[in-house]
């Protein structure tokens, strides 16, 4: 005998409520949109007809929130898998679905694609969503790099008008600031470790990012915090990427990927921290996806 679509919504308002309470766990339902879709429209309804007629004003204002935070989660997931199945379908105009959409390459954008890798069982599907993330962060630089480069020939130039230097500058600092604000932390903080040449310096760097006090609270305020399990899933991308697709990776520059000198760096840092962090120090919401982690490899 199946279940009535009624008991179905109560049985996802008892499991998110209840029985998987953390977000990282809803994800891992909301993530498979097809059958999620299937029930969607009816949970939300579902949900209001409980509201509506709750009696305790506790368990009411429980489920207003639960309400609120899946229909948030869900369209987060819901504008990312657009975005992430526009690229899949469209592989040969990945730049210019970068250069349309940039704002769009948020830091949430790359860990839902991470969270993607985790999510699907099938090696061929993980390594095509490594070798998209890897491709879309490439299109990132070079966007961001032609940016650069425009500002500094339009600065220069002799024969360009002084009103359109003045709107070049306008776009280049308005976009600048806005591209800072959404690129993954993680990869900043890669960038700044990757360019040390001291390996004692390197992982004195390493250690202080690792080391911000209460709630990630950062003592500089241009310095860079992170997790070991959040910087160890970016490496591990990077470098997965790299060997799975040699000729097409690139998520700084063709030229500083292919040099061995930078890889050789990433794994060293992927060794320390599975080495010297990620047992001593994991995020209470990062603890079982390390453990996912583990038990994949």
């Amino acid at each position: 005998m199946g279940y009535t679509m009624t008991e179905i919504c109560d049985q996802f308002i008892e499991f998110f409520m209840n029985k998987k309470p953390e977000t990282k766990d809803w994800r891992k339902v909301l993530v498979f949109r097809e059958e999620w879709q299937r029930y969607q429209e009816h949970f939300y309804k579902r949900c209001q007809v409980r509201i509506d007629t709750e009696t305790d004003s506790s368990l009411k204002q429980k489920l207003v929130v639960l309400a609120r935070k899946v229909k948030k989660i869900d369209n987060e997931i819901e504008k990312h898998m657009k975005l992430f199945n526009e690229l899949r379908d469209n592989p040969a105009d990945i730049n210019a679905i970068v250069a349309r959409r940039r704002k769009d390459f948020t830091g949430e954008f790359f860990r839902h694609l991470n969270f993607l890798v985790n999510a699907y069982n099938g090696l061929d599907e993980r390594d095509g969503v490594i070798r998209l993330g890897a491709k879309c962060l490439s299109a990132i630089y070079a966007y961001d790099c032609t940016l650069e480069q425009a500002w500094a020939a339009a600065k220069d130039s002799t024969t360009m008008k002084d009103e359109v230097k003045d709107i070049m500058y306008h776009i280049y600092t308005t976009t600048k600031e806005s591209l800072k604000s959404i690129s993954p932390p993680e990869m900043k903080l890669l960038k700044y470790l990757l360019n040390i040449e001291d390996p004692e310096e390197r992982f004195g760097a390493l250690a202080t990012a690792f080391s911000p006090g209460d709630e990630r609270e950062a003592k500089d305020a241009d310095a860079l915090y992170t997790t070991p399990n959040e910087l160890h899933k970016w490496i591990k991308m990077m470098l997965d990427s790299y060997h799975l697709n040699k000729e097409e990776t690139d998520f700084m520059d063709a030229r500083k990927m292919s040099d061995p000198v930078i890889i050789q760096r990433l794994t060293l840092l992927k060794e320390t921290i599975e080495e010297e962090y990620m047992k001593q120090y994991i995020h209470p919401d990062e603890a079982e996806s390390m453990d996912d982690e583990e038990s994949d490899d």
